[in-house]
């Protein structure tokens, strides 16, 4: 693996970093040799998890949360990078949030049960490493504005986060639900909650670390 990062790197090609391998390649080495904090939580997602830690980096740092985050990708893309940038960071949990990007179509069409899929496939990794992992719930939308195009993203999103929630339901992980909170009577984001209908405001953020306080014993 490394020696692929290494070429990746060298060649600084986007098509050739399809996922973004190199984007946190150097802070996962300077992590996975580090004895320091390894009680650490981290949240794997789109931009999303990325913004939230510009939104309130303090969250992240005094809780240990390493994010994991990048802008625009697929759960194609965070299931290549799942074994680097979260299970060989050695956490004590992971935090998928994960499934709008696939539904905008941004690496093309996908049905839900392939989305579906690669959630469960990166949870089965976790599991298999003996690392706990939580998912979380697609935030509501009404339209993506990069891509109106899409049919019903409600009905979509509905469909996922019922499977996601039966599934962490009957294998006893912890299903986080933002989407209950934050969504209008459209089935979409509440304006207060962000600013294009997809990407949450500091409101929306402050709703969701109240959520999550909730669920993940020892947040501050």
């Amino acid at each position: 693996m490394n020696n692929l990062i290494n070429h990746i790197t060298s060649k600084k090609s986007e098509e050739l970093d399809w996922a973004n391998l190199s984007k946190y390649h150097e802070e996962n080495q300077k992590l996975m040799v580090s004895k320091k904090n390894l009680n650490r939580i981290v949240f794997i997602g789109d931009s999303i998890i990325e913004g939230w830690y510009d939104s309130n980096p303090n969250f992240f740092l005094k809780n240990n949360f390493i994010n994991r985050g990048i802008s625009g990708q697929t759960t194609h893309h965070m299931l290549v990078r799942f074994r680097p940038d979260a299970i060989k960071l050695n956490p004590k949990m992971i935090i998928i949030n994960a499934g709008t990007n696939d539904i905008a179509g941004n690496t093309g069409p996908l049905t839900s049960e392939m989305i579906i899929d690669n959630i469960y496939s990166m949870v089965d990794i976790a599991i298999r490493n003996n690392i706990d992992v939580s998912l979380s719930s697609i935030l509501p939308v009404y339209k993506y504005p990069w891509n109106e195009n899409v049919k019903n993203p409600p009905k979509i999103i509905s469909f996922i986060n019922s499977n996601l929630k039966k599934f962490c339901k009957d294998n006893g992980l912890i299903y986080i639900d933002y989407y209950s909170s934050m969504v209008d009577k459209k089935k979409g984001l509440k304006s207060i909650y962000g600013y294009d209908g997809v990407h949450p405001t500091r409101s929306g953020y402050k709703v969701m670390q109240k959520i999550i306080k909730t669920l993940i014993p020892g947040i501050k």
